[in-house]
């Protein structure tokens, strides 16, 4: 049998993963540390004001497509999943950052003159970091709403917790501040901390590593580039040796 990987992404965003990791040949178990909620909305989207729309996740894309049926819009991405995300639900022009917040603002700045018009920016309540404000010197003109709300778990599933207790977990993968900060919390709640000693963690950033570094993992790594393809390279690196 492979190795074990503990993936903590929301089940929104977890199916190509999973994929990806069956293809290596890992076991996986899963515990999602946000529970993703897309609330009706009150009214369709007038489009009309705006000149592009920015995704910082898939479910921001999720989300856009229960306020609009307008895809004709520019859709700026974070990165290549959500890119992935825009063009299985039909948009017509897209570009991906392939990388993080500030490489976002960096596509923007290279392709959206601010004095045409405002962007819409579609995310949940809590952010990875506030790209109105990145942007704002700049000229840009960014409306952020609140399309879904990304909810802190308050448990482990019991499999993904029986295989702690049993030490089987080799790999805990995290792609967020805030999925790992909410691990962080169910870890001192179970009394795991001690349960970790063997366990190393892959990380898409440092600012992701930055949030489990107080705990006592055998390793922790983060990816050259924050990207999945990358964080799954980086995996296949660290198991091989």
């Amino acid at each position: 049998m492979g190795p074990l990987v503990l993936n903590t992404r929301p089940d929104t965003d977890s199916a190509e993963l999973l994929a990806a990791l069956d293809t290596r040949g890992y076991r996986h178990v899963s515990a999602p540390m946000l529970q993703i909620a897309f609330p009706e909305p009150e009214k369709p989207l007038d489009t009309a004001p705006y000149q592009g729309l920015i995704f910082t996740s898939a479910n921001g894309v999720r989300a856009f497509v229960r306020l609009s049926d307008d895809l004709s819009l520019p859709a700026l991405c974070v990165g290549d999943a959500t890119a992935r995300m825009c063009r299985e639900l039909g948009f017509e022009h897209i570009r991906s950052a392939n990388g993080d917040i500030h490489d976002l603002a960096a596509l923007i700045r290279g392709n959206i003159d601010p004095a045409t018009g405002p962007l819409f920016h579609p995310a949940a309540r809590k952010t990875a970091g506030d790209l109105g404000q990145i942007l704002r010197e700049d000229g840009y003109q960014i409306d952020r709403q609140t399309v879904y709300e990304a909810h802190a778990s308050t448990e482990l599933p019991q499999d993904a917790l029986d295989a702690l207790i049993r030490h089987d977990v080799d790999t805990v993968l995290f792609f967020s501040p805030r999925t790992a900060e909410t691990f962080v919390k169910l870890v001192h709640s179970y009394k795991l901390d001690g349960d970790l000693a063997g366990v190393s963690a892959i990380c898409l950033s440092p600012a992701v590593q930055s949030r489990i570094s107080n705990l006592t993992w055998h390793r922790t790594h983060v990816a050259s580039q924050p990207t999945q393809e990358y964080l799954l390279s980086l995996l296949d690196q660290s198991l091989s040796k």
